[in-house]
C-alpha cells in the first residue's frame, strides 16, 4: 500500500487492512452463528442477529451460506466433527467420559446445540437421531462385554449414552463445577446403571 501524508507533514506507512482468507472467515461466521443460535435457539435466531454477532454484513454471510437453514447445518456439522476428533467413535472405556468433557468445555455453545437445542428442530432432527442410534450401538457392543444378552442389555445401552450427555450438559449449566472429579462422579453414575442392568432377579 502507498504512504499517506499526515497533518504535520509526515509521511508514514499506511497500516494494511487485514482481509481474512476464505477459510478464515467462514470460521468467523461460523463461530458467531454458534454463540447466537445457542443463546436464542434456531427458530428465534435470525441472519441479522448472526451478522451482527460476527460484526459483517448480511451479504457476507450469503457469500459463505446459502441460507440460515445452510448455516444452522454447517455449526451442527463442525461440533459432530470436533466432538468426534476429541472423543474417537468406536470404544466406551475409561478415557471416554473425560473426553466428553474436554470436548464439551471447548466449544459448550456447540455442544449444547447438537444435544440440547437441534434435537428440538424437526428440520435436523435426523443429525441428532443418527449421532442418538450410533451412541447406542457403540455402548451396546461395550457393554455386551459385561451385561448378559437381553432386555436389560438393551435398556443400559439406551440409557447410559443419554444419561451421560445430560450429565455433561448439566455440568456445563451449573459453569463447569470441579472439572477434575466431574468425569469420576458421572462415571460412578454409569457405573450405577450397568450394576442395575445386571443385577440378578
Amino acid at each position: 500500500m502507498g504512504d499517506v501524508e499526515q497533518d504535520d507533514g509526515q509521511v508514514v506507512a499506511a497500516q494494511p487492512i487485514r482481509r481474512l482468507r476464505r477459510a478464515e472467515r467462514r470460521e468467523q461466521i461460523l463461530d458467531a452463528a454458534t454463540r447466537a443460535f445457542a443463546r436464542a435457539g434456531y427458530n428465534a435466531t435470525g441472519l441479522d442477529d448472526i451478522a451482527d454477532e460476527a460484526e459483517l454484513t448480511r451479504a457476507m454471510l450469503y457469500r459463505h451460506f446459502d441460507s440460515k437453514a445452510d448455516l444452522y447445518r454447517a455449526v451442527l456439522d463442525r461440533a459432530c466433527v470436533r466432538l468426534e476428533e476429541a472423543t474417537g467413535a468406536d470404544d466406551f472405556d475409561d478415557s471416554a467420559i473425560p473426553a466428553l468433557l474436554r470436548a464439551a468445555a471447548a466449544d459448550p455453545d456447540g455442544f449444547r446445540l447438537l444435544f440440547r437445542h437441534a434435537a428440538r428442530e424437526p428440520d435436523f432432527r435426523e443429525l441428532i437421531d443418527s449421532i442418538t442410534a450410533a451412541s447406542r450401538e457403540v455402548a451396546h457392543r461395550n457393554l455386551a462385554r459385561r451385561i448378559p444378552a437381553g432386555p436389560w442389555l438393551d435398556w443400559a445401552a439406551t440409557l447410559i449414552p443419554a444419561f451421560t450427555l445430560e450429565a455433561v450438559i448439566a455440568w456445563l449449566d451449573a459453569g463447569q463445577p470441579d472439572p477434575d472429579q466431574a468425569a469420576a462422579r458421572i462415571s460412578q453414575a454409569v457405573r450405577g446403571v450397568m450394576a442395575a442392568a445386571h443385577a440378578s432377579h
